[in-house]
């Protein structure tokens, strides 16, 4: 007869690689995965080493993938940036992926495309409503004031909602 109370080190191992199996995590996500299903701090501990030993778990490609699938939707960098924090990955880290990723990244370019497709969407909207609802749009998309205030006052695009074709038509220099 089978032992039925399996060594619960290789039950959370067995956990990690199902957790794993769906996408890359960061140390954090697989601690706290592993605690809420009630494992030792200790299992946790050997569990996490263990993964890192061989190569499955590294905050550092973890945190790459995740920017590359992120800065696709389009995200800004500062949401990229608390995203990561809350998965635990270190700042270096991140400061150090952020700016990988972002040389290849040009945020007015991308806040101006977002910016005309929802100037598009507010037609009829009062010019100021129009003007406040992308500032906060763009703003819960992560990127920065700057940049979105840069966008928004440009060829005077903030006193009407809908875009003549003059307007935010430029591509910025990045």
């Amino acid at each position: 007869m089978e032992n039925r109370k399996a060594d619960p080190l290789q039950k959370a191992k067995n956990y990690a690689f199902l957790l794993l199996k769906f996408r890359p995590r960061s140390e954090k996500e697989i601690g706290a995965r592993l605690k809420r299903k009630k494992f030792d701090t200790e299992v946790i501990r050997k569990t996490i080493l263990f993964l890192k030993e061989n190569g499955l778990v590294d905050d550092s490609y973890f945190a790459k993938v995740w920017l590359e699938s992120r800065i696709k939707r389009p995200l800004g960098l500062e949401k990229l940036r608390v995203e990561l924090r809350q998965k635990g990955v270190d700042k270096e880290i991140i400061d150090s992926q952020i700016e990988e990723i972002s040389k290849g990244y040009c945020e007015e370019a991308v806040v101006l495309k977002l910016a005309k497709d929802r100037l598009n969407k507010l037609k009829g909207v009062e010019p100021a409503k129009a003007k406040r609802r992308l500032f906060e749009y763009l703003l819960r998309r992560g990127f920065s004031t700057e940049v979105i205030i840069d966008i928004i006052n440009r060829d005077g695009s903030q006193a009407k909602a809908e875009p003549s074709p003059n307007e935010l038509r430029t591509v910025p220099d990045c």
